[in-house]
Parts: structure tokens; C-alpha cells; sequence
């Protein structure tokens, strides 16, 4: 494979510098150097998600909320009364709730990642910078809509009387575990899409299937004892299990918690490396 070199010239203090950019070859991993240097380039992109998200919007960030809140009104009906699926002996519409608000972020997260860097195909193919930083700024517009629809969460928990708990100051770790289980899953996903194109009308279906393969409409106690483990090896089993106790005051499940988390890690590590070595080809292929 012949290197590719990109030679920049610039002017700093009446001297020049010579600039020379060049993939590296094999397997590479996250250079956070180089990220934090296009960190002003990671909070454009960041806010021009937003914007476009919301812009020529009747409702505007109001959107945020409508999505869950109306999906937790939907399975209260269909799966809470109707089919009678226990809540551990919780309020069902908040039991639903709180796995609700992770499980959306890593929805739309992981789907806007798969298409992020086909969508900034001009931007790809014109000027450098870290590539890993669209699927991220995909990822980073996805917080402002889990901020403004934890407001309904805290005012359900005000409804149903439920008290805040020291659990709360676990809540960050957790979302934080979730951002890297949606970066990895939305990066590997984004390399693939690009070198083929077809994949992203897999990634719905995919999403689809990943909620029902997650308690969020039930609880995790309903899967017999000997098979949970098998659950948690889903990254977002343990880690929606985890946000229940946070919110809900409920014991926490360390070993679910702990199992998911690895996946989480492995599935971040995995993406993130795949991404990296394939970026090269993305102008040349996109």
C-alpha cells in the first residue's frame, strides 16, 4: 500500500513550518492528543447538530421530551396494564421511565453515528481532522437531549413520592458507561456504513431488536437466575438495571452492573480500533 502525503506550509512569527500528515499503517488506537487539539472543531460540529436538529421546529427541544414521554405512555398502556408485565412493585410508568431515558440517548446516539460521517461526506473529503470526531459529535448533540428529558423523571419522582437517595451520585458513572458503549457501537457502525452503504437500513432493525433484547419494559428479575448473566452480556442490561436503582432507591445488582460495564469497555475498545484503521479510506471511498 503506497503512503499518502499531505504537505502544509505556514507562516508563524516570519518563520515557516512544514506540516506533514500521513496515515499510519496496521491497527492504531485513540490519540487523545490529537483529539483535544480539534476540541474547538468537536464543539462546532456539536452545536451544529443541535441546531440542525431543532432548527424550523414548531416545538423545539420540546422534542426531547415528547419522544420518551409519549413511548413510556404507549408501553404503561400495552405493556403495564394490558399485559400486565411486573415493575418489581413500582409505578410502571416510572419503572418504564428511567430505563426510558439511557435507552433513548443510546438509540439516537448509535443511529445518528451510523450515518454521521456519510453525512459530512464533503467535509470528509476536502480538509484533515480526526474523523472520530463526527460519530462523537453525533454522540455529544445526544446529551442535550438526555438533559432536558431528565426534567420529567425528576418531576415523576416528585408524583410517585419517591425521595432522592444517595444512589444519585452514582448516576454520572453510569452515563458515562453509556456514552461508551453508544460511541463504540456508533463508531464501528459508522466505518461500516461508509464502505458499504446498504448497512444503514440494518441499523433500525438492529436498534429495534436491541430494545426488546433489554429490560426496559421489564424487569430483569423476570429472566430466570442461572440465565441473567447471559442478559448482562448485553452492555445496556445492567447498565438500565443500574440507572433503576439510581433513580428508584433500589439495591444495587454489582455483578450486572459489572458484567455489562466490560462488554461496555470491550465494545468501546473494539469500535474505536476498527474506526481508526479503516478512517483512512473514508475519503477515498465515501
Amino acid at each position: 500500500m503506497s503512503t499518502k502525503r499531505e504537505v502544509l506550509h505556514e507562516q508563524y512569527f516570519g518563520e515557516q513550518h512544514l506540516t506533514v500528515i500521513e496515515p499510519s499503517m496496521g491497527w492504531r488506537m485513540l490519540d487523545l492528543k490529537e483529539l483535544w487539539a480539534y476540541r474547538e472543531l468537536l464543539g462546532v460540529l456539536t452545536m451544529r447538530d443541535v441546531k440542525v436538529r431543532y432548527k424550523q421546529t414548531a416545538l423545539g427541544a420540546t422534542w426531547a421530551i415528547i419522544q420518551p414521554f409519549m413511548t413510556m405512555v404507549v408501553f404503561s398502556i400495552f405493556f403495564g396494564r394490558l399485559a400486565k408485565i411486573p415493575s418489581d412493585d413500582l409505578p410502571y410508568p416510572i419503572f418504564v421511565y428511567t430505563a426510558l431515558l439511557p435507552w433513548t440517548f443510546f438509540a439516537n446516539a448509535v443511529s445518528t453515528s451510523a450515518s454521521s460521517v456519510v453525512g459530512s461526506a464533503q467535509l470528509v473529503s476536502k480538509v484533515y481532522f480526526p474523523r472520530l470526531i463526527i460519530p462523537l459529535s453525533s454522540v455529544g448533540a445526544g446529551l442535550v437531549d438526555f438533559a432536558v428529558a431528565s426534567s420529567i423523571l425528576l418531576l415523576m419522582m416528585l408524583y410517585y413520592d419517591i425521595g432522592w437517595t444517595i444512589h444519585l451520585l452514582v448516576g454520572p458513572l453510569l452515563i458515562f458507561a453509556v456514552i461508551f458503549t453508544a460511541l463504540g457501537v456508533g463508531t464501528l457502525l459508522a466505518a461500516v456504513t461508509v464502505a458499504y452503504r446498504d448497512f444503514r437500513y440494518v441499523v433500525p432493525f438492529m436498534v429495534q431488536f436491541w430494545l426488546f433484547a433489554t429490560p426496559v419494559v421489564y424487569p430483569a428479575s423476570l429472566v430466570p437466575e442461572r440465565w441473567q448473566w447471559l442478559l448482562f452480556l448485553n452492555p445496556m442490561a445492567g447498565l438500565i438495571e443500574g440507572f433503576r436503582s439510581v433513580f428508584l432507591g433500589r439495591p444495587f445488582d454489582v455483578s450486572a452492573i459489572a458484567i455489562s460495564s466490560t462488554v461496555a469497555v470491550i465494545v468501546f475498545v473494539w469500535g474505536i480500533a476498527y474506526f481508526e484503521r479503516v478512517e483512512r479510506r473514508f475519503a477515498d471511498i465515501i
